[in-house]
């Protein structure tokens, strides 16, 4: 994973900005005419307060038509500035989401186990959007102080350039206070944004794990442990605020030297010159507005500093470890079936021992085959190979005779239906939840409710089939979440199907329900059981017993209690007989 120094950040912001490059080409053009009428303002008051004052110029109707219509002008160009930068800003926006979904959907399985939800969450709908409307602040700031400042600075040349020089003796000083508070600002403004992305994390767990929560009565202890979590944020942020609030008045007061420096020069050079009182007033006047747009830009350290923090940890989401896909071949669909592990061993990262230790398996095309054992003993981890969320550090995977590995992860996936214990289920209606990703057809979302004892419960849900479930299932009994899942699975119809004790959560008459409908399918689907529930796989055709990352025995249910080994075992344990 590479981590883009600061430096970096603009460039690759500046991605999402390029396509829309027009609107912020326009927003910068209307803003310089915006800073040009600046000048105006001056010029007009040193006229008034020279010729004008003095003598009949000009009739006093023209006074007000001239100033009105000056901020007119601006007016309707600051308007349009405005709309042009939030055109642009909305559509970086948009762009930058989608490339961290992109990222997000390309990242390595790996990348899953440390990643939290609520992170995800955070950086891919929040921290674009902040990021960018800090960044937009600041250029708007920019646009609006810094522009007028380099054209009022370019009049005060014209007006005096020796003044104007000597107003910038107090520049390298400004510079390095400025320089240690920006260090200050960004290392808090970063130390804010990560514990604040823990805060998130804390609430989605809150979220998520209501019920446990309650169960064990821990909503004080929650309540502390957030408590906790969100004083480190007020403590950074205040921590920040204040490294920022300071950057204002040091700027101010050592513009405060310099300007009086300048005013008092500028005096002795009027009494000396015999210059008049509209010279003066000109100089005066634009140094002060000068001031006035300096000091607003003296406040754009925090909002950048904060944008680089936030924006780093978007990027370093979207450099993250990505799956790799270096087949090439696919496969026909359906494929016939038929896996073999050849002396596979994987090892996951970080772990001591390997979770597969040479281990060789047959799935038979056409047959049931069930993996048991204890926890730990490897089950999930040929499941996690087959469906190519991993790679094996020795060995092959076969499928139909190809090396998985030489096949596209899509061609791979699109042979495997999955139904987990751990179910997923998206806040969509129930018909979308069964025909995910695949065009809907009436009749298949039918069948696969029925196959799945689920008919009946759906007709009488309000909305029928377009009934939303809500986040995860919620709306749903945990039966009923699992004979969803399931309904997924056979509306998929692929060759290979996996449950992982996926009847589980049933009750005895729907488990008996959907071990008939499977049983319908037995010959024609290679089918692969993980299942504790012994009882479930008494009619599988092979059961291979695993232990350690290998296989220990293998044979049919008969075979294997005359066997009288650990599978024997297994059974009289769960029957409760010594």
């Amino acid at each position: 994973m590479s981590t883009d120094a600061p430096a970096c950040i603009p460039r690759r912001l500046g991605r999402f900005v390029y396509p829309h490059r027009w609107g912020a080409l326009l927003t910068v053009l209307a803003y310089s005419a915006a800073a040009y009428t600046e000048t105006l303002l001056p010029e007009l008051v040193g006229y008034a307060f020279g010729e004008g004052f003095t003598k009949n110029a000009f009739p006093l109707w023209m006074v007000p038509v001239v100033l009105i219509s000056l901020f007119l002008v601006r007016g309707v160009l600051s308007f349009a500035g405005q709309y042009l930068f939030n055109w642009t800003l909305t559509r970086s926006v948009m762009d930058f989401r989608t490339a961290l979904v992109d990222a997000l959907l390309r990242l390595d399985a790996q990348v899953y186990t440390r990643l939290q939800p609520g992170t995800a969450v955070s950086k891919v709908v929040n921290d674009p959007q902040q990021i960018l409307q800090l960044v937009s602040d600041v250029g708007m700031s920019l646009l609006r102080d810094g522009l007028p400042a380099l054209a009022m600075l370019a009049y005060l040349f014209h007006l005096n350039w020796q003044l104007t020089l000597l107003s910038l003796v107090v520049t390298p000083l400004m510079v390095l206070i400025m320089k240690k508070l920006n260090q200050r600002v960004r290392l808090m403004a970063t130390r804010s944004y990560d514990s604040q992305l823990l805060l998130v994390n804390k609430v989605d767990d809150l979220a998520r794990a209501w019920r446990v929560v309650r169960q064990f009565g821990a909503g004080n202890y929650e309540r502390g442990r957030f408590g906790a979590a969100a004083k480190e944020v007020l403590r950074y942020n205040l921590k920040t605020v204040t490294a920022s609030a300071l950057a204002q008045p040091m700027s101010q007061l050592v513009a405060s030297i310099g300007l009086s420096l300048i005013i008092c020069v500028a005096l002795w050079q009027a009494r000396a010159d015999g210059t008049g009182v509209e010279a003066f007033s000109k100089f005066v006047l634009a140094l002060l507005l000068l001031t006035s747009k300096l000091r607003h830009l003296s406040d754009l350290a925090a909002p950048l500093a904060r944008a680089t923090s936030i924006a780093k940890g978007c990027f370093e989401l979207m450099d993250d470890i990505k799956e790799t896909d270096a087949g090439q071949n696919t496969l026909p669909v359906p494929a016939r079936g038929d896996i073999a592990m050849q002396s596979v061993r994987l090892t996951y990262p970080g772990a001591n021992q390997p979770a597969l230790d040479g281990l060789s398996l047959h799935f038979a095309a056409g047959c049931t085959t069930a993996l048991v054992g204890s926890s730990g003993a490897g089950k999930s981890s040929i499941i996690h190979l087959l469906l190519g969320f991993g790679r094996p550090d020795a060995g092959r995977v076969l499928l139909d005779g190809a090396d998985i590995e030489t096949l596209t992860r899509d061609s791979l996936r699109r042979q495997f239906a999955v139904v987990s214990q751990d179910i997923v289920l998206f806040d969509d209606s129930v018909a979308a939840n069964i025909a995910y990703a695949q065009p809907r057809d009436e009749a298949k979302l039918e069948a696969a409710l029925r196959a799945a004892h689920l008919w009946d419960f759906v007709q009488t849900l309000p909305e029928g089939v377009e009934t939303v479930v809500g986040a995860n299932g919620s709306k749903l009994s945990g039966g009923q979440r699992q004979r969803l899942a399931i309904a997924r699975a056979l509306y998929k119809d692929a060759p290979i199907w996996i449950f992982d004790e996926a009847t589980s959560a049933l009750d005895t008459e729907s488990e008996r329900a959907v071990q008939q409908a499977l049983a319908a399918w037995s010959g024609r689907k290679t089918l692969i059981v993980i299942a504790h529930r012994l009882s479930t796989i008494r009619d599988a055709d092979a059961i291979h017993v695993m232990g350690a990352g290998k296989l220990v025995e293998t044979g049919t249910h008969a075979e294997l209690l005359a066997r009288d080994g650990a599978y024997a075992a297994m059974v009289r344990a769960q029957a409760g007989e010594p």
